[in-house]
């Protein structure tokens, strides 16, 4: 417990913390927070500006933004928690396969993701959602999928260096299986450049979900996602600024809050930075 506390020395991990504690606890608590249902319209108040009645104002269909804001954290920490679980899952295993076996397995596996990083993030994923149809649950999928590569590399140049640690080694002489080794022996030695990486894809998965709801590709109205809430509120971006400030200020704090802690632990894993 020592060396967790440790990690919140540093001042901006901790601050990254608070934040997404922040987010986590205001979706959690929705139903008691919202000040009212994020789905309500009220034509008679489109538009209206901030206020004691409206803390954030209301969009074109005159729903309270804070409201939608607020259901709008679940949307956002979902995509990020099955996204990152995706691109985990699959990354580390293609990666601690390609490290183990090597051969004409890791050129495969490695000139795949090669491929795949030889595409913009963001358009790797529109490409995704043309095939699978625009949904809130294809974009996790395809955030999921265009972080693939980035995981298995992490773990494949880590496992790599863990592969040839004599303990290793002397596991593998000893005879146990390739599974006892690559998942006993290499997987809980990588666990630190794992942690760090989880944590600063959340945040990019959070954006990149956010840009494909703005693009119309991702979550549709009238689910009140922050990147579709931006794409439905560009129109009044002159007349009626707060209904995109408040939604971008979410999507900017979220992804601030993931990314400064992922620094904060990398500072703190990587001995060479302490």
């Amino acid at each position: 417990m020592k060396k967790v506390f440790k990690v919140f020395k540093n001042k901006a991990a901790l601050a990254g913390l608070l934040i997404i504690l922040f987010f986590v606890f205001i979706a959690i608590f929705a139903n008691f927070i919202a000040p009212y249902d994020p789905y309500e319209q009220s034509l008679y108040d489109r538009l209206q500006p901030p206020s004691r009645t409206h803390l954030f104002g209301t969009d074109d269909l005159g729903r309270d933004i804070l409201s939608r804001i607020i259901y709008g954290a679940r949307i956002s920490l979902t995509i990020g928690i099955i996204s990152v679980a995706l691109a985990l899952g699959m990354g580390a295993t293609a990666g601690l396969i390609s490290a183990y076996y090597g051969g004409i397995i890791d050129t495969i596996l490695m000139r795949l993701f090669d491929i795949m990083l030889a595409f913009p993030t963001i358009l790797l994923a529109i490409a995704i959602m043309a095939a699978l149809g625009p949904d809130l649950k294809n974009a996790m999928i395809a955030v999921g999928i265009v972080n693939i590569p980035t995981f298995a590399r992490i773990v494949r140049a880590s496992a790599l260096v863990i592969k040839e640690q004599e303990y290793v080694m002397a596991a593998y002489a000893l005879g146990q299986s390739n599974f006892k080794i690559i998942f006993r022996h290499i997987l809980p030695n990588i666990v630190g450049p794992i942690t760090v990486q989880a944590s600063l894809s959340y945040g990019g998965s959070i954006l990149s979900a956010a840009g494909l709801g703005f693009l119309g590709m991702g979550a549709q109205p009238p689910t009140p996602e922050w990147g579709a809430m931006l794409s439905q509120a560009r129109s009044f971006i002159i007349s009626a600024p707060w209904t995109v400030t408040f939604p971008g200020i979410a999507i900017f704090l979220s992804v601030l809050g993931f990314n400064i802690l992922g620094d904060g632990l990398r500072d703190f894993l990587d001995p060479r930075l302490r």
